[in-house]
């Protein structure tokens, strides 16, 4: 039986944790996993619960930090190479940036046999200033030396890796889309509904327009706080901004709403324009409360809220970045770039007044998403390449 030590960056909730889970899970009894990564860190939500609801028992490595720093990386880079001599796997598969350079760097060094990185999104755009971007391109080049197999999980971050950054030549590179256990957001959908809605005292008539994830810079909430006071001017029916998620920017994304003029609070008794529920773990229940979803990002590698978002039947409002359209059924959502803030709002706006827009996601989103991101793909496509990358050796 083949052995595979897979490393993700770190156990915070997310789309990540769940495909490293769903892959460490259905992949046995054909391949033995062992699953390993650091902490959540502040203000993040811990996703251990999903590998643990699998039966597995994932391995915390506490020096794995989101920041680069020297010593604790290198401390990282040995208890994986300790790992690797004690597990003797004959694949090691990173999962995005951090475990993928810590990772591979200890694989490469230990000879194992066949070393396979997913690239879950990137950091060459949006994140940092220019010189610090080439390095990062420059330290991902060298990784790729060393790497017999790149998954990008978008055709179009595909072609950004190949063609715009030149990451590595493209027979390196294999596609395999994520996959999620959609079956949920199938189920119990009117009884969520109503018991999310009687929790955050939302009338049944009110326009509920959610954007679910980490409060953190690339996810441009401002936008968001933007496009609610748009809608405020010119949307004349009962509407409410939902913000599910916690992070580093809630004081500017607060400051942005008093900038607009807009209430905000966390408690849901309230009756305010912007209302901050924190992490929802359960996210089929809080997507069922919704009515629009929208997501604002200067950059992603393909958002998780976007394809549950879709099994839910939920309308999307996005910005056009990573492979968000790849992955958007065509009558399910409405796209802007990332400098148009005019056609976001406007986006939002139409989206918001036209019923029968929003219905088509009902109708359309869930036959998409479940046959183009289920689980049991994702498993069946990586365990093919895990075949053909062992045959070569």
């Amino acid at each position: 039986m083949p052995k595979i030590l897979r490393i993700i960056n770190r156990f915070n909730l997310g789309g990540i944790t769940y495909n490293v889970s769903f892959l460490s899970c259905y992949l046995a009894p054909k391949y033995e996993t062992l699953l390993i990564g650091g902490p959540e860190e502040e203000g993040e939500d811990s996703s251990l619960f999903i590998p643990e609801q699998l039966g597995l028992k994932p391995v915390i490595i506490e020096e794995f930090q989101r920041e680069i720093s020297i010593k604790a990386d290198y401390r990282a880079y040995k208890r994986i190479k300790q790992m690797i001599r004690e597990f003797k796997p004959d694949i090691v598969h990173t999962h995005a940036s951090k475990a993928g350079a810590v990772g591979r760097l200890a694989a490469a060094h230990c000879q194992v046999p066949v070393i396979v990185h997913t690239f879950h999104g990137h950091v060459f755009h949006s994140y940092f200033g220019k010189l610090k971007t080439r390095f990062y391109i420059a330290i991902e080049r060298y990784l790729a030396r060393k790497t017999h197999a790149i998954i990008a999980i978008s055709e179009k971050q595909r072609r950004e890796l190949t063609e715009t950054f030149a990451i590595a030549p493209k027979e390196k590179f294999h596609v395999v889309p994520l996959g999620f256990d959609l079956g949920k957001f199938r189920n119990n959908k009117e009884e969520n509904r109503k018991s999310f809605r009687e929790k955050y005292h939302i009338d049944d008539s009110v326009l509920a327009i959610g954007i679910i994830g980490r409060l953190v810079p690339i996810k441009n909430h401002e936008l968001f706080i933007k496009g609610i006071a748009y809608l405020k001017q010119h949307y004349t029916k009962p509407f409410r901004g939902i913000i599910i998620g916690d992070g580093e920017t809630r004081p500017a994304i607060e400051d942005a709403c008093r900038q607009y003029g807009l209430s905000f609070t966390n408690d849901p008794v309230q009756k305010t324009d912007i209302l901050f529920t924190s992490w929802i773990t359960n996210v089929d229940w809080a997507l069922d409360g919704l009515d629009l979803v929208t997501l604002t990002s200067l950059n992603e590698g393909t958002p998780v809220s976007l394809i549950e978002a879709q099994a839910s039947g939920k309308f999307v409002v996005t910005t056009n970045v990573g492979g968000i359209k790849d992955i958007l059924h065509p009558d399910c959502g409405l796209l802007s770039e990332v400098a148009d803030d005019v056609l976001y709002c406007n986006n939002l706006l139409k989206a918001a007044g036209d019923e029968s827009m929003r219905q088509k996601a009902a109708q359309y989103g869930p036959e998409w998403a479940l046959e183009r991101f289920h689980y049991t793909r994702l498993v069946k496509d990586v365990d093919a390449l895990y075949s053909a990358l062992l045959k070569r050796e």
